[in-house]
């Protein structure tokens, strides 16, 4: 072999290390690439996985939002009219009062007729607004839960210990509400 041919073959031989060398290199380059596309695709897919929850979580809070507001505007509306119904009651105990004592007057029989009228009118008219009275009975068992006890008194039979001998002011209910308790006379 000649000079020439050794030096081209040591050429050719170079030349297909530098182009296998090139391919290696091209491969591992592709095999990076397709790696770092993977782990973007992946990166976007994790990302897309976090705000999908981040979404979801947000709007659960919204509904759930949306809920108690509702419930809480419904609240209010049902008891919007608490203050006013609480000051009109001592006034209905007036009435109540002013009815028992007219008839006990046997002349007044006019005004009683006027009273009550108007005495009537007033409770269809609270009525309609949602209060009704707590109905308690003389000789019921008394229920701290429902009933309060404004005092004891020795029970003028033993079947009456623990229950109701008398009922000093009426309870109200605004709605489901109670917004005054039976004020009772508990016998001992």
């Amino acid at each position: 072999m000649s000079k020439k041919e050794k030096t081209k073959d040591i050429e050719n031989d170079q030349i297909d290390g530098v182009q296998n060398e090139t391919v290696e290199v091209e491969e591992q380059v592709a095999e990076e690439q397709e790696a770092e596309e993977q782990s973007v695709e992946e990166k976007l897919e994790a990302e897309l996985k976090q705000e999908k929850d981040k979404f979801l979580r947000l709007f659960a809070e919204f509904e759930n939002y949306k809920r108690r507001t509702a419930k809480e505007r419904i609240e209010l509306f049902s008891t919007a009219s608490e203050d006013v119904m609480k000051t009109l009651l001592p006034v209905l105990d007036d009435f109540e009062r002013a009815l028992t004592h007219i008839e006990e007057d046997k002349e007044a029989e006019e005004l009683r007729k006027g009273v009550l009228l108007i005495y009537q009118k007033l409770v269809k008219t609270l009525e309609q607004k949602g209060l009704t009275a707590i109905k308690v009975e003389k000789g019921e068992a008394f229920n701290a839960d429902d009933h309060e006890a404004v005092t004891q008194i020795p029970a003028p039979s033993d079947d009456l210990k623990g229950k109701i001998i008398d009922i000093i002011e009426k309870g109200y209910k605004l709605g489901e509400k109670v917004i005054r308790f039976p004020k009772v006379v508990i016998g001992q």
